[in-house]
């Protein structure tokens, strides 16, 4: 999975999206605050999939998501479905092409909406390049565009900024890479790099202000870093785990805070928060819940009264926990509940 995988619907039921078996499912409450449907569904129609599901959303709480489906043997291509509510079915599976025109997969793609509530997906193409294809305003989709770049890893993160641009980091030999739009509906270019040891599959991206978005990666040595194009790269703190980290932006008495989540060494899920944008306060991990196995993933989000919501997820076993933020002042949970 790539991107944010448990969302708020336009309805303020949250869902959670995960591949397995070759497809697509959806699990959602049944309403706002639970409880929750008894088994998931499959999304986007009986289209056969392969390993790579990608997940994004935009500002109208659509959810947009993009996987590769076998075309013939030894090739494949990209498929796109719209899932406009949790309860209601997607749409069906449109074919949206290759970025090299024909092939194998080329790596996992990356989903990200922008502020009109067009899609963008980004890929790494079979020149080791990034390629990216957008959605018309008017619908259906413009055509693949090249947008460069040398020995793009397969994992990236893509993330629309509060201006509503489109954003895309890249794990790159040595270092990270950043594309931007200059403006609405323009192609996405490369502004800039960066040194860094950077862990493979540790990249993620959140929009923290009105002027920036804020990538996060783990380095070789295991500790997590914070990053603003047009600044230097920021140590946070050591990573409570080898997975990657996730992040949601939310209020914290009163206090306009990141919490950061990852599944911890031990095993269990360790939360650390600080106040947005502001990595010298510094940070420091709690952990919660029961142990998970160790492909355990985490995702976060805000429920519909605006408090913080985890899950996490293990492919192994199948097993979904969830838990809210109690309503009292600081960062305590509710027990952890399997669904």
């Amino acid at each position: 999975m790539n991107g944010d995988w448990l969302l708020r619907g336009r309805d303020g039921r949250l869902s959670v999206y995960l591949a397995s078996d070759e497809a697509a499912l959806c699990r959602a409450e049944l309403a706002p605050g639970g409880p929750w449907e008894a088994t998931a569904r499959t999304v986007g129609g009986d289209q056969r999939l392969r390993d790579g599901l990608s997940v994004g959303q935009g500002s109208d709480s659509y959810a947009h998501l993009v996987a590769w489906r076998p075309t013939r043997p030894g090739e494949a291509g990209l498929v796109h479905s719209t899932h406009f509510r949790p309860r209601l079915a997607a749409l069906d599976w449109t074919p949206i092409g290759h970025p090299s025109r024909s092939g194998d997969r080329t790596g996992t793609p990356a989903v990200t909406v922008d502020a009109e509530g067009r899609a963008h997906v980004f890929v790494r193409n079979a020149e080791g390049g990034l390629s990216m294809l957008g959605q018309k305003e008017k619908g259906g989709w413009g055509p693949w565009r090249d947008l460069k770049g040398q020995d793009v890893r397969e994992d990236l993160a893509a993330v629309t900024g509060e201006s509503g641009r489109v954003e895309v980091y890249a794990a790159v030999p040595g270092g990270v890479a950043h594309w931007r739009q200059d403006g609405p509906g323009t192609v996405p270019v490369l502004e800039e790099e960066i040194e860094a040891p950077v862990r493979a599959g540790t990249l993620y991206a959140l929009a923290t202000s009105a002027e920036h978005t804020t990538l996060y990666y783990t380095d070789d040595t295991g500790d997590l870093w914070t990053w603003r194009p047009g600044s230097r790269p920021t140590r946070l703190l050591a990573s409570a785990g080898p997975g990657p980290v996730t992040a949601v932006r939310c209020e914290l008495d009163g206090h306009d805070c990141t919490l950061l989540a990852q599944r911890s060494s031990s095993g269990r899920v360790a939360f650390a928060a600080y106040p947005t944008e502001q990595e010298p306060a510094g940070a420091w991990w709690a952990e919660s819940g029961p142990q998970l196995p160790s492909d355990a993933r985490v995702s976060l989000t805000t429920d519909a009264d605006g408090r913080v919501a985890a899950a996490t997820l293990s492919p192994s076993t199948g097993a979904l926990l969830v838990t809210r933020r109690k309503e009292e002042p600081g960062l305590a949970l509710e027990k952890w509940e399997q669904v």
